[in-house]
């Protein structure tokens, strides 16, 4: 058993490295409607960081340089939406950064849910991890500084969360990826270096800002919730803990207790309680941020059980996708999805990127840490 789920992990990697654009961009799925031809910042640096821990250098390294370039084209234009909201103008969504780009680094022209903070910070946690694993990646500095100034103007307004919904709140998720990415670029010498001294002062001001925030709002019954004032969770907020390190100890423990049990049924993730995309299946991404922070509380066997259920979702051809059907919960709107985009994305390189990432930190392929 182990040998095939290695092999799932050399065909994952196949599958992100094949697809791999030259410009350096992971197209989220090459062949879904609604995703062939984009590249997400968040979907990104997951894959990024699959493949990094998987042994590559040279992939998420391209990687990482896109996303910098994409947004030292753009600096121009962050500054300027800095300045407006330095006099209190209010910004409309459609003037933010988008979530998604062309594998070319463009703004494309279909309608999207596309104001999202979280991947911006994502790219930054990932682009660190991959400099402590791999070395620091030339050419970044302009996109981390760009990055850091967005994030920490803008950090504290509600936007689209993971899933493109509700963007009237303030997500949990979202915060706690902002406050990875910034705490890294704090923290970690390739990132640091690329900023001022007060870039630094307020990067790390709104870290510890979003740690009073979250804990003043966003936690109910002891645990981390699906937006600030909310009750119920979302399976996002795995990340929160591992590897975000947004809740620790008693508050990590009790988040990923909560998900697990609204929303874990027979070793498989929803991504919450009233989800319909689909019909509201199990995403193996989702299993694999469960198995994640399975591994990294100690319970190892519960942590394989989460791999081999991602494993299982795989085709013949080893190709895994976004979600699985196999327990819906809003069976009667899983036909209007396939007739408006198609059947399920498959392959979905984050899947793909985290499932090397949970064999890594099993110690099947890579690197742990």
């Amino acid at each position: 058993m182990t040998d095939d789920l290695r092999a799932l992990a050399e065909a994952s990697h196949r599958v992100i490295a094949t697809h791999q654009a030259p410009s350096g961009a992971y197209p989220a799925s090459p062949t879904f409607s609604a995703y062939r031809g984009y590249s997400w910042f968040r979907d990104g640096a997951f894959i990024a960081e699959g493949a990094s821990r998987y042994g590559d250098a040279d992939g998420p390294a391209a990687f990482h340089r896109w996303c910098a370039d994409v947004l030292v084209k753009r600096s121009d234009q962050v500054d300027a939406l800095v300045a407006r909201a330095l006099v209190g103008e209010r910004i409309p969504v459609a003037d933010m950064l988008p979530t998604r780009y062309t594998i070319d680094g463009g703004v494309g022209n279909d309608p999207w849910w596309d104001f999202q903070l979280d991947g911006y910070g994502t790219w930054l946690w990932a682009l660190a991890a991959h400099a402590d694993r791999h070395g620091p990646v030339d050419g970044v500095d302009g996109g981390v500084a760009t990055a850091v100034r967005y994030l920490t103007t803008f950090w504290a307004r509600p936007c689209y969360d993971w899933w493109e919904e509700h963007v009237d709140h303030r997500h949990v998720s979202t915060l706690g990826a902002i406050r990875a990415g910034l705490a890294a670029a704090v923290s970690h010498p390739a990132l640091s270096a690329a900023l001022t001294p007060a870039e630094r002062g307020a990067a790390a001001d709104a870290v510890a800002a979003i740690d009073a925030l979250v804990l003043s709002s966003g936690v109910v019954d002891g645990h981390l919730t699906k937006w600030l004032g909310a009750a119920d969770v979302d399976a996002s907020l795995l990340a929160c803990v591992a590897p975000f390190g947004l809740a620790t100890g008693d508050l990590a423990r009790a988040t990923v207790a909560a998900v697990e049990d609204a929303l874990c049924v027979d070793g498989g993730v929803h991504r919450y309680a009233a989800d319909t995309f689909y019909g509201g299946g199990q995403w193996p991404l989702l299993t694999a941020f469960l198995g994640w922070n399975q591994a990294a509380a100690g319970r190892v066997e519960d942590a394989w059980t989460s791999l081999r259920w991602v494993a299982a979702q795989a085709t013949p051809s080893g190709e895994l996708p976004e979600q699985v059907g196999h327990h819906l919960l809003a069976p009667e709107r899983e036909q209007e999805w396939i007739d408006r985009w198609g059947t399920v994305a498959t392959p979905l390189l984050w899947s793909h990127g985290m499932y090397l990432t949970l064999a890594a930190e099993l110690g099947l392929v890579g690197r742990a840490r």
